[in-house]
């Protein structure tokens, strides 16, 4: 689907160069002199390269058509994780390098959004917020002031974050999957 340079957004994938780009950052110039142009700062998917590229505002670019889908995570092994759509039980594997750290969150039977471009899996989208138990977490210090009262505790999935004084060893959270932080106590 074209689009005009001027309504590229942040997220956005793009096919540019015979490559899908996401699209970092961006910014919208008007010089006094000569037409606008967006200057945009893009990754590629495939190959983990960054490209600045000038694109007039006059321009049109592809933006990319992505099928999604909702799957259940089932399991891993030493390279890749593996889901399952559930409605037609059709199962799909995902290299670990696509998903990355927030892989350590997925747990069996989780419903994720896979993304797909020309019927390749290239991203995964975990639900906002997931439950994970606290493995270990250092002892709170009495007299700490409010706003630093955050103490560094490891889930059992290996992930350090930051929670309350009140969270102990044990405890249930949830936990924000965008951000990696801590939302509440179970």
């Amino acid at each position: 689907m074209k689009i005009n340079a001027s309504e590229i957004r942040v997220g956005m994938l793009l096919e540019y160069k015979n490559d899908l780009w996401q699209v970092l950052k961006t910014q919208h110039v008007k010089p006094g002199k000569g037409g606008a142009f967006a200057q945009v700062e893009m990754k590629s998917v495939g190959k983990n390269t960054k490209l600045n590229e000038r694109f007039r505002s006059s321009e049109s670019v592809e933006k990319a058509s992505l099928d999604e889908t909702n799957h259940t995570y089932l399991y891993e092994n030493e390279n890749n994780y593996f889901f399952m759509n559930p409605k037609s039980f059709e199962q799909i594997e995902i290299k670990k390098e696509i998903i990355g750290e927030k892989g350590k969150l997925l747990t069996e039977n989780l419903e994720v959004l896979v993304s797909f471009y020309n019927e390749n899996p290239i991203s995964v989208e975990l639900p906002n917020q997931v439950k994970c138990r606290i493995n270990t977490t250092d002892a709170a210090i009495k007299g700490q002031t409010v706003s630093s009262s955050y103490k560094p505790a490891e889930l059992d999935n290996g992930i350090k974050i930051q929670v309350p004084p009140f969270v102990e060893a044990g405890d249930e959270i949830f936990l924000d999957t965008r951000t990696l932080e801590y939302v509440k106590k179970i």
